[in-house]
């Protein structure tokens, strides 16, 4: 990827997150990027295909964050590395992050497929540590992390060590 085209998706991720994805425009984004509207059009197409782009290396950033949780084989670490998700998130990512959120309801994207693998290791831990109701156990704790998350995006007075650790001991791990 050329130098322009990281700026043009960096604009337009710092935008999209903002001042939301209807709101901007491309040539707005162009003038964030400093390149012009033309050039989005060759490399992206359109606005959609630029947050496409954008979600698709975004998406990378999920996995990096799940595939430690999925491959581990021990319960209680499943669950611990869950509950410490949102303090694995590095500051310079919450753009993209933020704008997940603002996905969710612009555009009303789900990305509940995306989390399966989560709900899926968790309520694997959750059977092995012998959970009366495993898959609830797991849908609970993803929302309570994906709430964390989203508090902390928010710039929220949340103390996430405290919550994180009020979560360990709840859980017992």
């Amino acid at each position: 990827m050329t130098e322009k085209q990281e700026n043009i998706l960096r604009a337009a991720l710092e935008l999209f997150a903002n001042e939301g994805f209807n709101a901007t425009s491309t040539s707005k984004v162009a003038k964030h990027a400093g390149v012009s509207e033309g050039l989005i059009f060759r490399h992206f197409g359109n606005k959609e295909g630029l947050l496409q782009a954008i979600l698709t290396e975004g998406e990378n950033k999920l996995k990096d964050l799940l595939v430690d949780i999925v491959m581990e084989s021990e319960p209680k670490e499943v669950v611990r590395k869950t509950i410490l998700m949102p303090t694995r998130v590095d500051a310079s990512d919450y753009n993209f992050w933020k704008l997940q959120y603002k996905l969710k309801w612009e555009l009303e994207v789900s990305n509940d497929k995306k989390m399966e693998p989560l709900i899926m290791a968790l309520t694997n831990a959750f059977q092995k540590l012998e959970y009366s109701d495993p898959v609830m156990e797991a849908e609970l704790l993803t929302i309570i992390v994906d709430g964390i998350g989203a508090s902390v995006l928010k710039g929220s007075k949340l103390e996430i060590g405290q919550m994180t650790s009020f979560l360990m001991k709840k859980y017992k791990v």
